[in-house]
């Protein structure tokens, strides 16, 4: 149980790193365009369109993809509480 623990918890780094590369790759516009770009795109993108619905941005700042990484964050505690609930429980 503990080894896929530790595997979904590196899914969740893994993904929380994804969406701050592609925050970053938001300050030059030709690296989306790579086919890095768009494969971190077609991965990140999806889960961002949920906050941006919600939040729109503030003039030139998104804070959308923000909330995102705090959601996510959140969805890593609540998942591994509740995991623990159950195991020990």
């Amino acid at each position: 149980m503990v080894q896929l623990l530790n595997l979904v918890s590196y899914a969740f780094n893994i993904y929380y790193y994804m969406i701050i590369i592609y925050i970053f790759m938001s300050w030059v516009p030709q690296v989306r365009e790579t086919s890095f770009g768009q494969l971190l795109g077609r991965l990140v993108e999806p889960y961002l369109q949920i906050f941006r619905r919600f939040i729109p941005p503030l003039g030139m700042i998104d804070i959308s993809p923000i909330v995102a990484l705090v959601a996510l964050y959140f969805a890593q505690i609540g998942l591994f509480s509740i995991v623990t609930m159950l195991v020990s429980g």
